[in-house]
Parts: structure tokens; C-alpha cells; sequence
């Protein structure tokens, strides 16, 4: 098949977009991005860049007729072959199918209802709407649309060859309303719950109240046994107890902690944010008796945000220290307590330490939420919030910079992001699977220096002038990519759960290695002598006073960045480094 012109037409850059467009580069197609802001936008982007066919990875309005009337627009849709509506993937989640699937379907005059061009299908997981949109959804997509794209011939309208349809397909499915995922408190049990908030996670989230107070709930996960034993009595509905983020809420026979909430503002001015429900309901969760959980810990069931354990045989230990933060977000408290984690980590007798972040994304740098809740807070601002935040989180990076004494691995099961990427690089190996997108810059949120040591971590990595490029492209990286530009070290598996099986016995294989002295050696006499060249505290005040002007300065970019991000206003123009044609059209 010859290079194409595509033109992906999307709601926003969200990650299965990213990874369309990352994937099809690569093969060559001449790929251009125009968020879907109106119709008549729309319509110019295609004169503009004249593409071979359109593809709409992510949509909430139709396609224009004067577009798709007159060349190939193909739509992914997160549904069964035959499945139409908006809510595919939730109706999926609700009902607790156990096989879904991904269909690209040929645009026309009606929702999903075009000529089917691809499909590919998965098996579901216990998991949230947008953890199975992220993974199975995503990685269905690309495979999918490759697959289309084999059967598309300029010119023609339709698809050379027609795929292999399911003999039972999908059927129109309205969109979800609250009402469908209410939560009923006097009948439903804790997987009843979940599934709920699953199936709405994380958009819109489920209308409901905590403390007889109105939000919308997120991030719901199984309380165990044990938890439910140690917490006080309370009847279904009732919030007993909290963890971290996390409340605890009982359920017919059981409970579940919630994680996160979007609550009301105190007034019409101030909108909703989804926050860290402890964090939204400060005063009444100050109230509750805090269950902790021990970090090292062989309950496989209890929910924390941290979790460490330790295999391999004696004096080839391998330490695992995973921190599923919320969407990859970092707060202050969460780098505090990923900080006090790795010390614990480094009190034990391990030579690899494996740092492993979430499922879904690895980390994406300061908790922009966390933050917006500042500038609401009395006595508070988001400029204090975002510097407290940055110097948090430089610390984590700097904890690990400094552990000298055995080897760090980062393991990328998900995304990163921003100052998510340069915490990894602070690792001696980066790991990841073939599916992660790695976006290694900041300049997307308002011109947004960064911190977490960069200037000194990628430069060592792909020289001054690939940071450069890198950090001033602002283009998202595959995995692939990334791995040849050696900001990644070792690729694995194509998928997370074999990944992990692989990054186990790879450290384990380390941690055994017979020149495992002597790269400790090597490790520690680089260190002293990149310290002494330039040390760590210049790097981190020279970041630091570019982030001060971003934060306290007279240009409000960030500001205004970060409040339209975590309040998902819509875009009101497509960047230029991703609408190639408009680029070419003002020069």
C-alpha cells in the first residue's frame, strides 16, 4: 500500500488518537490532526490538506455531509460490529459483557450505521470504562484501522474486500443516563457498585451524595475482607473510614473506597472538580478513623495507592514498588508518600529496585487538579500549589537519582507524560511494552518550563540538540520511537500482562547478574563525576527559577492552560504542530 494523506479528525488529542498518530507515521502516511471544533473548520482542513481519507478516532458529533459525502471518512467506534450509540463501551461495563470489541465503519447520514470496513474484539476485565479505552480499546483500534486502511483504494468509496462479520451483532444502544447507573444503597452489593462507577469512569461519573451531600463518584475499588472488619459498623450508604484519597463506603454486605468525587462548588461561580474524595470532603473525612495498610504487605486484595514486595533468591533480591496514582497525577501528598516509600525501599536488602507505576499510565508529573482546587481554597493560590507541587515532586526524582547503592528500573506498564517521563528517566533502565506513548515535554501546558531534573536527564540521553527537538517538537513518542531515540532502554511485551511477567524475570535475571558489582561501581563513579562537572542542586535552581516566572510571573498562560484543561473546556483552535496543512498555510 502506498503512503496516504490522512486527516484524523478528533474531539481532543486524547491517548487513542495519540497512539493512531504516532502508529501511522510510522508506517509512512503523511498524517495531519484537526480537533473537531465546527463544521465549517472542519470543511477547511480538508481543502486545506486535500488527504486520501479522513479517520475519526474520537467524535461527539457527526461528520459533516459536505465532507463525508465526497471522500472515505472512517470512524472508530469502541463497539461490536452492528453496536450503535454513544455509551458503547459503558453499556459493556454495565451489563458485565464478556467480549467487546472495536469496529471502523464508514461514515454517512447516521450514527455507526456505515458500511463496516474492520473489526477486531477482546476480552473484558474487571476494569474501569476508561482503563479498558486506554488498553484494549486503543490497542483493538490501531489493529483495526490498519487493517481498513489495507482495504482502501483511492478513488473508490468502498472497501476493496469486505471484513468477516460476527454472527451476532451489536444494536443501537441509547446514550447512558444517570438513571441507568444509579446507585440503589438498599439493594446493591459491592460488585453492583463497581460496576456502576466502572461503566461511568472517568466520564460522567455516577450522581450520588456522600455525607448527604451531592458529587458524582469515580475511581471505585474492592474493599477487603479485613478492611471491612477493622472499620466501625455503618449501614449501607454510610462512609465509615478513609485510606489515602479514598473513602470507605459500605454497600449491601460489603463496601467499596471511593478515590475520587466531583463535588459541587460552594457557589454557581466556582464549577465542579473532580478531586481526591478525602481532599473534597476535607472536614467530614478528618472525622473518620484512618485504616493503613502496611506498604509491605501479601494481601493481593487490599487497596492502597502504594504496594511493595521483594522476590528472588539471597543476595539477589529484587524490590517491586508500585504507586497507582489516579490518572498518573502526582500530588503533594502523593509525592510524600512515594518518597517515604523509597526509603523504605532503600533500608532493604535488595540490588534492583523496580518502580512500577500505574496500569494505565506510568505518571504524568504535577496534579493539575490538586492544584486548580488551590486557587478556590482561602489563604491558598495555584501559583503556591504548583510550587509546593514541583518541589515535591523534584525530590522524588532526586531520591532516586541518588540511590546509588543498587540498580532502578522504570517500568512502564502505561503512558507518561511530562514531568512523568523525566521521573522515569531518573531510573538507570526504562522499560515499557509496545503499546505506551510517551509525550517528553511540557510547553503544551501555557509555555510550561518543567522541572524533575530534565536538563540534566535528557540531554545525557539523546545529547543537547535531541532535547532540543524533542522538548520544542511537542509531538507525542511511541514506544518504538522513544526506544531508538534512548529515552527507552529495553522494549518487552506487546501487551501489560505479559509485560510484567517479562519485567519480573528481566530484574530478577539483573539482580543474579555476575557484573552486577561492577555496574554499581560504574553507576556510583558517573554519578560522582557528573556531580562534580555540574551538581544536581544547580540543574534543579536553574529549572526552578524559569517555573517561578511560569507560576508567579506577569504571562498567565499556565494558569489559564491548566483551568481549561482540568475543567475539559473545549478547544477553540487545532495546535499548530499537529494540523500540519494550517502550518503550511501561513507560511
Amino acid at each position: 500500500m502506498r503512503p496516504l494523506r490522512i486527516l484524523l479528525l478528533a474531539h481532543s488529542f486524547n491517548s487513542l488518537t495519540q497512539r493512531l498518530f504516532v502508529e501511522l507515521r510510522a508506517l509512512g502516511h503523511t498524517v495531519s490532526l484537526e480537533l473537531d471544533i465546527a463544521d465549517p473548520v472542519t470543511e477547511e482542513a480538508v481543502t486545506l490538506f486535500e488527504p486520501d481519507l479522513l479517520i475519526a478516532p474520537f467524535l461527539k458529533r457527526r461528520i459533516p455531509e459536505s465532507v463525508w459525502s465526497r471522500r472515505v471518512c472512517l470512524v472508530v467506534h469502541p463497539g461490536i460490529a452492528g453496536d450503535r450509540g454513544p455509551s458503547a463501551l459503558d453499556w459493556a461495563v454495565l451489563r458485565g459483557e464478556a467480549q467487546w470489541g472495536v469496529t471502523v465503519l464508514q461514515a454517512n447520514g447516521e450514527f455507526d450505521a456505515g458500511e463496516v470496513w474492520a473489526t477486531a474484539s477482546f476480552t473484558m476485565r474487571a476494569a474501569t470504562k476508561a482503563s479498558l479505552y486506554r488498553r484494549e480499546v486503543t490497542r483493538c483500534a490501531v489493529a483495526a484501522v490498519i487493517e481498513a486502511l489495507s482495504r482502501f483504494v483511492p478513488g473508490q468509496p468502498s472497501p476493496a474486500a469486505r471484513p468477516a462479520l460476527p454472527a451476532h451483532p451489536g444494536r443501537w444502544q441509547p446514550l447512558m443516563q444517570q438513571s441507568d447507573r444509579a446507585v440503589d444503597v438498599a439493594t446493591d452489593d459491592s460488585a453492583t457498585v463497581l460496576r456502576k462507577i466502572r461503566a461511568a469512569d472517568g466520564f460522567p461519573g455516577v450522581a450520588d451524595a456522600l455525607f448527604g451531600l451531592p458529587c458524582h463518584l469515580f475511581d471505585a475499588h474492592a474493599a477487603s475482607a479485613a478492611a471491612l472488619s477493622a472499620a466501625p459498623p455503618g449501614p449501607p450508604g454510610s462512609v465509615v473510614a478513609r485510606r489515602g484519597p479514598a473513602l470507605l463506603r459500605r454497600t449491601v454486605g460489603g463496601g467499596v473506597w471511593i478515590g475520587h468525587v466531583r463535588r459541587a462548588g460552594p457557589d454557581a461561580r466556582t464549577p465542579a472538580l473532580k478531586l481526591a474524595a478525602t481532599l473534597a470532603f476535607e472536614a467530614e473525612a478528618a472525622a473518620l478513623p484512618e485504616l493503613e495498610v502496611p506498604l509491605m504487605r501479601d494481601a493481593h486484595d487490599e487497596w492502597d495507592e502504594l504496594h511493595y514486595r521483594e522476590f528472588g533468591a539471597g543476595g539477589a533480591r529484587v524490590g517491586w514498588l508500585e504507586f497507582d496514582f489516579h490518572n498518573g497525577a502526582m500530588s503533594t501528598r502523593q509525592c510524600l508518600r512515594l518518597r517515604h516509600a523509597l526509603r523504605f525501599a532503600r533500608g532493604r536488602d535488595t540490588r534492583v529496585l523496580v518502580l512500577v507505576g500505574g496500569a494505565d499510565f506510568f505518571c504524568n508529573g504535577i496534579h493539575l487538579h490538586d492544584i486548580e482546587a488551590a486557587a478556590h481554597r482561602p489563604g491558598d493560590s495555584a501559583a503556591d500549589a504548583s510550587w509546593r507541587n514541583i518541589n515535591a515532586i523534584d525530590d522524588v526524582a532526586l531520591d532516586l537519582l541518588t540511590l546509588t547503592d543498587r540498580i532502578t528500573v522504570a517500568a512502564l506498564r502505561g503512558n507518561a507524560g511530562a514531568g512523568g517521563c523525566f521521573l522515569a528517566l531518573a531510573a538507570d533502565q526504562v522499560w515499557a511494552h509496545d503499546g505506551v506513548v510517551l509525550n517528553p515535554h511540557y510547553k503544551n501546558m501555557g509555555n510550561l518550563y518543567g522541572s524533575e531534573y530534565w536538563t540534566y536527564l535528557l540531554p545525557r540521553r539523546v545529547g543537547e540538540a535531541g532535547a532540543m527537538a524533542i522538548t520544542q517538537g511537542r509531538l507525542p513518542l511511541s514506544a518504538r520511537q522513544a526506544n531508538a531515540l534512548g529515552l527507552i532502554d529495553e522494549l518487552l511485551a506487546a501487551d501489560t500482562t505479559a509485560f510484567e511477567l517479562q519485567v519480573e524475570a528481566h530484574a530478577a535475571a539483573l539482580a543474579a547478574a555476575p557484573d552486577i558489582a561492577a555496574r554499581l561501581a560504574t553507576k556510583q563513579q558517573r554519578r560522582q563525576a557528573d556531580e562534580a562537572m555540574k551538581p544536581l542542586a544547580a540543574y534543579r535552581e536553574e529549572e526552578l527559577q524559569r517555573m517561578q516566572r511560569n507560576f508567579f510571573g506577569f504571562d498567565p498562560s499556565y494558569h489559564v492552560a491548566r483551568h481549561h484543561f482540568v475543567y475539559r473546556k473545549p478547544q477553540a483552535w487545532t495546535p499548530r504542530h499537529l494540523a500540519l496543512h494550517r502550518d503550511r498555510a501561513e507560511r
